[in-house]
């Protein structure tokens, strides 16, 4: 049985036991950098209290996947639960500053996910070294952090990476803690020691049906109010110019050093940032909140990623772009279309659709099936649709001029739409 070093006290959770292996882990130069990279960044703009780290999700994750393994009807021993805990613990070492803002210039630039630099961050860092001295593969570790272990039971990588993983309960809870915005209760253990594995998968207790309702219709409300927020979007998109704008001057994006990613983080990065010629404006726009304002925009529910996918190809959007602002006599780089969506329930299983969420049903002979979320619950049928946003953004003094645009050059989308300015 492996030996615990101490406690750490979390908001959500109250103690969360460590273990010295844990403690070795957490006290990485790539785990000590998530302090220093911010859960929501531009979500601070809108609810001034959200300033929390990857750093704590980091922890509240590894703790929840330890409730979860050890309350699985599996037999899992010390070790295996304590890989799947670092391997929870490891999920977010990649993202790079200001989190998911900086998804955009990865793909881009390198073609590569966060999840992609977790990998090769836990594989080519001292991380790899201590997993490795304490028993651990690191290159199991890091895909299983990724949800991509090459495993037959599914259920070891859903754990982290599914529908209802403890990823999602943390997030949901702890952004709803932090920015006060109230949407995100949801009672996380109810559906944890619910939980069983039939044919190799998660699969959520049909008694905890309810709570299952009320975790999807929270993940919904969270993204309606705090992720795609219009002010925290506005933000998010500022950041993304001045990056794109100063990479090369005021820093290097390449994966030839692991070191070299780990030294970015927001603090260095905006440093970097406010002194560069190209960007600087955009961040002393930012350090007094005068942000891009939303024009227009557009948001409904479709079946397929319609709209996402019409904008996806950046040729497009730009000419999209170009089109609005030749209508409103502006320059192109006045305008920009943002176009955040939402798959409801994404389920992270091939063999699985998006929302095939597996609920076990006992039966009168006292065996299990299974069934789908969304036979059981008229609430999860309904939410199989993707919620789709098109907005078009502004600087104040255009905002009329650019709605007037939009809402010429848009006027093929649905009818089922609603508009708000």
């Amino acid at each position: 049985m492996r030996k615990y070093w101490g406690f750490i006290k979390d908001p959500l959770y109250g103690y969360i036991k460590i273990t010295e292996v844990e403690k070795k882990i957490i006290d990485t130069t790539p785990v000590q950098r998530l302090r220093r990279i911010k859960q929501l960044s531009g979500a601070e703009y809108v609810y001034p209290a959200a300033n929390h780290t990857r750093f704590e999700h980091s922890l509240g994750v590894m703790y929840l996947a330890g409730i979860l393994a050890q309350n699985l009807p599996v037999e899992l021993n010390d070790e295996t639960i304590e890989f799947i805990k670092l391997s929870a613990l490891l999920h977010d070492v990649g993202h790079g500053p200001f989190s998911h803002v900086f998804d955009s210039i990865l793909s881009k630039k390198l073609g590569k996910t966060h999840e992609d630099l977790a990998n090769w961050i836990i594989k080519n860092s001292e991380i790899a070294e201590i997993l490795e001295s304490e028993g651990f593969s690191s290159k199991e570790v890091s895909a299983l952090a990724i949800g991509k272990l090459d495993v037959k039971e599914s259920f070891f990588n859903q754990i982290i990476s599914s529908g209802v993983d403890v990823d999602k309960m943390d997030f949901i809870s702890r952004d709803s803690y932090h920015t006060g915005a109230g949407y995100g209760y949801t009672d996380v253990f109810r559906l944890i020691y619910s939980m069983e594995i039939y044919e190799g998968n998660l699969a959520v207790g049909e008694t905890a049906l309810s709570t299952l309702e009320t975790f999807l219709l929270a993940r919904l409300e969270s993204f309606k109010t705090i992720y795609f927020h219009k002010a925290s979007r506005a933000a998010q998109i500022m950041l993304v110019k001045a990056l794109e704008k100063a990479e090369n001057e005021a820093y290097h994006l390449d994966l030839n050093s692991v070191n070299d990613y780990l030294a970015l983080d927001d603090y260095s990065v905006w440093f970097m940032l406010k002194k560069c010629e190209a960007s600087k404006e955009i961040i002393k726009n930012l350090e007094n909140r005068k942000l891009l304002k939303c024009a227009y925009e557009r948001i409904f529910f479709t079946q397929e990623k319609m709209v996402t996918s019409i904008f996806t190809n950046e040729v497009v959007r730009r000419k999209i772009e170009e089109e609005i602002a030749s209508k409103a006599n502006l320059d192109h780089e006045k305008v920009v279309i943002d176009i955040p969506s939402l798959p409801s329930v994404p389920y992270a299983n091939a063999k699985l659709e998006l929302m095939d969420i597996p609920v076990f049903v006992k039966n009168k002979s006292g065996g299990k099936t299974s069934k789908k979320a969304t036979e059981l619950s008229r609430i999860i049928n309904v939410m199989q649709a993707y919620m789709n946003i098109v907005r078009v953004y502004t600087e104040e003094p255009y905002r009329n001029k650019v709605a007037e645009a939009s809402e010429k050059t848009f006027g093929y989308l649905p009818s089922e739409t609603t508009i708000s300015y």
